[in-house]
């Protein structure tokens, strides 16, 4: 791996938040909070704590990588400003990675092979994208993600030869963010995303815009 410097990688699909300070593809600290059923906001404290304990400091973050979703539209959107803000802070790049392969990427006890890795969608579907594992950990995408019917995700698994993984899946992992460490060389490859423009993908409209677009009769923003 190239020396790449000291990395911010934040990711919030799901009801948990996780951070992780990476520096030249080798994990100086992580750390997982709760992102529902808070009183206050924990993943900006999270990223302190985590820069805190890898003995560097904000100013020192090199480039930042930030989930992209699909999963929790007000976390990806709390994980999303907290990027935003530290890389225009510190005038460094952005970078969006698939919380998808975060799964995979992140399930350190995982042997090499072909994964599918799954998110709840709610409302009984999932999102779901194929994955391969090389034995050295690093992750590549062999399909776009999907948005399935629950019960449709081992057919899915069988048709790909893959094994699901997840947080509500039998071979139980959720996206974290030190999983950036073994994909860094191809994140970064992949380019840097708009920081004005980027957004995360959150796989579907959030509740309260289809409620408002039920009750007026037309698509937020026509």
């Amino acid at each position: 791996m190239r020396t790449i410097g000291v990395t911010l990688a934040i990711d919030a699909a799901t009801y948990e938040g996780s951070v992780a300070i990476v520096r030249d593809g080798a994990v100086l600290a992580d750390g997982v909070v709760a992102m529902r059923g808070e009183t206050e906001e924990r993943l900006m404290p999270a990223v302190l704590a985590a820069i805190a304990s890898a003995g560097v400091s904000v100013r020192d973050v090199e480039q930042v990588v930030c989930g992209s979703g699909p999963g929790s539209f007000t976390s990806l959107r709390i994980a999303a400003a907290i990027a935003k803000g530290i890389a225009v802070g510190n005038a460094v790049p952005l970078f969006a990675v698939s919380s998808l392969a975060l799964i995979v990427s992140g399930a350190r006890d995982a042997p090499s092979g072909i994964y599918l890795a799954v998110l709840d969608a709610m409302r009984e579907e999932r999102f779901v994208a194929p994955f391969r594992k090389g034995a050295d950990g690093s992750v590549v995408s062999l399909g776009e993600p999907a948005r399935l019917p629950k019960a449709s995700v081992a057919s899915e698994a069988l048709r790909t030869g893959a094994t699901p993984i997840g947080p509500l899946e039998a071979l139980r992992h959720s996206p974290r963010a030190f999983g950036v460490a073994p994909m860094l060389d191809a994140i970064i490859s992949a380019g840097a995303v708009s920081v004005d423009a980027w957004e995360p993908s959150y796989g579907r409209l959030a509740e309260a815009q289809i409620k408002w677009e039920a009750a007026h009769g037309r698509a937020l923003g026509a």
